[in-house]
């Protein structure tokens, strides 16, 4: 897979990096689909179980937030620490294999969890472990492809993020239609259908982070410093946490600028996230109830619209750099945060099942470029020896939002839209329009 090179002198110029097969790129990316097969689990049905162990709506956004803390937390030290990995596993794969064998424990916890205390540290678990194997992948990109290749390998992470994504959402829904597997329970009990969903994501999960594992070689370093030769003084920076913080001082310009359209951006994905099973079973179902068939017929069709927009996004993962390469990545991004507000705001006037899937259609746009076009735009633009803390750094522009979100929505859920639950998907699709207006204030060439 790796053309051998001689390292580079301080001061010659660097050597190419080899482009890589589309096979090549497809293996360093498998991963990222079981990846998402736990994330889209966790997004679409910890609220569900939240609101069937007993938490009131307005509260679940607050036991949300352990899943944007733990990402602030935790990967901009994997992020650093991955930088400076060099053993016989490589650089970032044993940071793919432990988050994965952790997020594994914690998926087949979650759905057996007795009281909501349990739950609530189960998802703490599952997300620290999932930013432990989530991190490193954005930074395996940056490192193993050359710069004309970066919006490839991106899509095709957005492509396996959205067939984990697609699958994991709809289990529930599959198991209770398709194999009849039970989806109510007693009173605060996990349906049957979502405890088996979740320890099918679990073994997914496991099994598609070892694909990546044993079937992908890293540069070792000799190579890195041919690839990227720097001159001294640039090498000999600080390190441990004063390092930490000059870096994060003196982050490139284009990562503020991204900063801007990732707050408004991910206070958006926060809000369907934690809000889309009440809005589904409250705006279209009219149930409460949550041991009631209705109510878990709802939760489970919110599953489905996370397989809509997930699907969706499959395929806009290969329109997206298509539009990027005839006007710019941040116009293609633009376009796609206005659909997605535009479709948000749509979800309003949906009263019946079906018609709900056309709006996440759109919204499947703007996550095809969520996941891809800021990562694609930023990666050749910061240092490769760096490459795993800066985009640690980059990750908190997209917990800093979900926090503020889980904050300040059931707040406004309570005292201003009087339980409305569709209500924080309408403040979502304003932000997200917002977000796009950013988006053209980018400048890709500083």
């Amino acid at each position: 897979m790796h053309a051998k090179v001689q390292a580079a002198a301080p001061d010659r110029a660097p050597v190419r990096k080899p482009r890589l097969s589309f096979w090549a790129i497809w293996n360093m990316s498998f991963g990222f689909l079981g990846i998402q097969a736990g994330f889209a689990l966790q997004q679409s049905n910890v609220p569900r179980i939240f609101e069937t162990m007993g938490a009131e709506l307005d509260k679940i956004g607050y036991l949300m937030t352990a899943a944007p803390l733990a990402g602030l937390l935790v990967q901009p030290v994997i992020g650093y620490m991955s930088d400076r990995t060099w053993g016989r596993f490589g650089r970032r794969r044993p940071y793919f294999l432990i988050g994965a064998i952790l997020a594994t424990l914690g998926m087949f916890g979650m759905p057996n969890a007795s009281v909501l205390w349990m739950a609530a540290a189960m998802l703490l678990l599952l997300d620290v472990a999932i930013n432990i194997s989530m991190e490193p992948f954005r930074a395996f990109v940056g490192d193993l492809l050359p710069k004309e290749q970066l919006t490839t390998g991106y899509a095709v992470q957005t492509f396996f993020i959205g067939v984990g994504a697609v699958a994991a959402s709809a289990l529930p829904y599959v198991l209770q239609h398709w194999f009849n597997v039970a989806n109510t329970a007693a009173p605060g009990q996990t349906p049957d259908s979502v405890l088996y969903a979740f320890y099918i994501g679990g073994a997914v999960y496991l099994g598609a982070v070892l694909w990546t594992v044993m079937r992908t070689k890293e540069y070792p370093p000799e190579q890195m410093r041919a690839y990227h030769p720097e001159p001294e003084q640039q090498a000999a920076t600080s390190s441990g946490l004063r390092g930490f913080v000059q870096d994060y001082l003196n982050m490139p310009k284009i990562m503020v600028q991204l900063s801007a359209v990732q707050f408004f951006t991910w206070f958006t994905w926060f809000s369907m996230w934690t809000y889309g099973t009440a809005t589904v079973t409250q705006h279209i179902y009219h149930a409460t109830d949550t041991s009631s068939a209705l109510y878990n017929d709802g939760a489970s069709w919110w599953g489905v619209c996370g397989a809509v927009y997930n699907a969706a996004s499959i395929a806009f993962a290969f329109v997206l750099p298509v539009i990027a390469r005839r006007t710019s990545r941040r116009t293609a991004h633009a376009i796609a945060m206005a659909v997605g507000g535009l479709s948000f705001l749509s979800i309003y006037f949906v009263s019946a099942p079906g018609w709900l899937l056309l709006p996440f259609v759109g919204i499947g746009l703007a996550w095809a470029s969520t996941l891809s076009m800021p990562y694609a735009i930023l990666a050749g633009k910061i240092p490769a020896r760096k490459m795993g803390m800066y985009m640690g750094m980059f990750n908190m522009s997209i917990v800093i939002p979900q926090v503020v979100s889980g904050a300040s929505l059931g707040l406004l859920l309570t005292h201003v839209f009087h339980g409305s639950a569709v209500m924080m998907l309408m403040l979502g699709g304003v932000s997200m329009l917002l977000a796009a207006l950013l988006s053209l204030r980018i400048r890709e060439s500083e």
